[in-house]
């Protein structure tokens, strides 16, 4: 498994608007500038955000986007999901995969439950105001 670049903007993004959220909507210009990523690549990955109710939206002079829920409830697990589509380590794992031949005897499955049970325990436990602390830390 291999996190994409949407997966990893979309994570600095979200870190950028928790950090910024005083009560108002952040252009997506900011955070651009700030995060030095391209508005029409931030344009991509807001549209799933805010279709899959992470992010709040509003048009026009005073628009941008801010969290829709407070920043400690979202988890990293969430964030990836819905950029990365599915977090599994093999493809036999991911949602809605092809039933493999070799379930019955697949002598790696065990395996590979495992990690994908490591992987999701560790990004499910990490919450977006966990992400901004270890940020601030870095900053110091």
């Amino acid at each position: 498994m291999k996190v994409s670049t949407k997966g990893r903007y979309a994570l600095r993004l979200m870190i950028d608007l928790a950090e910024h959220d005083h009560g108002s909507f952040v252009p997506l210009k900011d955070i651009s500038a700030r995060q030095d990523i391209s508005i029409k690549y931030l344009e991509q990955i807001v549209n799933q955000l805010s279709r899959s109710g992470l992010l709040r939206s509003v048009r026009g002079a005073q628009g941008g986007y801010r969290l829709a829920k407070p920043m400690r409830d979202y988890t990293a697990g969430e964030i990836l999901r819905v950029t990365e589509g599915g977090l599994a380590p093999v493809a036999c794992l991911e949602k809605n995969a092809a039933v493999c031949p070799r379930t019955d005897n697949c002598s790696t499955l065990p395996f590979w439950n495992g990690f994908a049970d490591v992987i999701n325990n560790y990004v499910d436990n990490i919450t977006l105001e966990d992400l901004v602390k270890q940020h601030q830390q870095i900053k110091k």
